[in-house]
């Protein structure tokens, strides 16, 4: 692990803002992993806002749901975040927000739950892990093996994002509760929030608000925030090679996702909104976000102007484990947790040179992999070579391409090894 600078002083205090409705939203069928999902809506039809508007038959996958009212006016490939460009549904909104929310339910309605209908209903709202994986939450509410640990992961360790941290500061009660409902689910009393020392003011509002869960205050170095990782730290319990964190009794979930957990089962609330922060040295007003999901990021930037330089590069995520992307009209979709937008110097890429052997990768790596070997294996096409070498072990954190001092492309080789191991 290392201690990178942060880069989160232009938002960690901003406190989240509303977006207002967008015009349009373009909301794609595949924000989650697993199945991409079919259209149940056509060309013309009226939606409201929460509606249920894409799904499939398939074991994991998550549904998907109208971000505002009004006319769906095209079926069409559009630029993803992830996928480069996907199947999408544009809605053309009318302003008027008209929503298929149905009335809240009170705290007693919710007790009576059962962990089936608190998993139907998770899976009913299209709640998948927010912190980036986009894995089906409703699955992880359900693990094929007993569990006896739930880990709330507070630590939100990539630099620039603080949507995290100002959803822990403002909606601590929310997430609280919507943390207590993963743990009936899965039937669990030990439960840890974990949350770095970066982050005192919400490490004091859940000790004091949630004494009935144990606050773990860890250091803030990368990549923290990784489910691995978080066990280690807190268990001293290490997930083996091709195991889960289900396999030794631990289940991880992100604090977004237990607050969209609370808004599913207390609200009625579909995921259609989230927070994002826009931030990054190009920025003049950087901003944590509540935006509508399909909204396009070039309206998050705009609302964060004026630029104070022109940008060269925009990130979704952070800069470590996010993807660059190459136009801004790719929206926000479940799993987007920040827009980072750099200059020429700071996306300059550096030209590549031979290894030197110097090792840094091996001592960074926090998955104890030998990145500098898989790169050569990968290089090489060796596919065999780099699977022996753990290349389906690396959490893909990015950190042997910032250590190395050759400026290799290690990430990348061991992100291609991986594809071709699990093909």
């Amino acid at each position: 692990m290392v201690r990178l600078e942060e880069h989160k002083h232009g938002t960690e205090h901003k406190a989240i803002e509303k977006v207002p409705l967008p015009a349009k939203v373009y909301i794609p069928l595949s924000q989650h992993l697993g199945k991409i999902c079919v259209p149940l809506v056509k060309v013309d039809d009226l939606v409201a806002t929460g509606q249920k508007i894409a799904a499939t038959e398939a074991q994991v996958y998550s549904p998907i749901h109208a971000s505002i009212s009004g006319k769906v006016v095209s079926l069409q490939d559009w630029p993803h975040p992830v996928l480069g460009r996907c199947k999408t549904i544009v809605i053309e909104s009318d302003g008027l927000n008209k929503s298929q929310i149905s009335n809240s339910k009170s705290q007693t309605e919710t007790e009576n739950l059962t962990p089936e209908q608190i998993r139907n209903i998770v899976f009913e709202a299209g709640i998948v892990g927010m912190g980036g994986a986009g894995f089906p939450t409703h699955i992880k509410l359900n693990p094929p093996k007993a569990v006896d640990t739930l880990i709330i992961n507070g630590a939100e360790c990539e630099p620039y994002l603080t949507a995290d941290y100002r959803l822990m500061i403002e909606k601590t009660g929310e997430i609280l509760q919507g943390v207590e409902l993963v743990a009936r689910c899965l039937r669990v009393k030990n439960v840890y929030i974990a949350i770095e020392d970066n982050k005192p003011e919400a490490a004091k509002k859940f000790t004091v608000q949630g004494s009935e869960f144990r606050v773990k205050v860890l250091k803030s170095v990368y990549p923290q925030g990784g489910e691995k990782q978080l066990i280690k730290n807190i268990l001293g319990k290490e997930v083996p090679t091709g195991k889960l964190p289900f396999d030794i009794g631990v289940v991880v979930h992100n604090v977004a996702t237990c607050f969209a957990i609370y808004e599913a089962v207390y609200l009625d609330k579909p995921l259609y909104e989230r927070v994002v922060t826009v931030t990054g040295s190009c920025i003049a007003n950087p901003k944590n976000l509540l935006a509508r999901i399909g909204t396009p990021i070039k309206e998050l930037i705009s609302l964060c102007g004026p630029l104070k330089e022109e940008f060269a590069k925009i990130i979704i995520g952070g800069p470590m484990m996010g993807i660059a992307q190459y136009t801004d009209q790719v929206p926000v979709i479940k799993s987007t947790t920040g827009v980072v937008l750099l200059n020429e110097e700071e996306s300059r890429i550096q030209e590549e040179e031979f290894c030197i052997r110097c090792g840094a990768c091996i001592r960074a790596c926090p998955a104890g992999l030998m990145p500098c070997l898989i790169n050569l294996a990968s290089e090489k096409e060796m596919w065999t070579e780099t699977k022996a070498y753990g290349a389906i072990d690396c959490i893909e954190c990015g950190l042997c391409n910032y250590v190395c001092p050759a400026n290799r492309r290690l990430n990348q080789s061991i992100k291609r090894a991986k594809l071709e191991v699990v093909k």
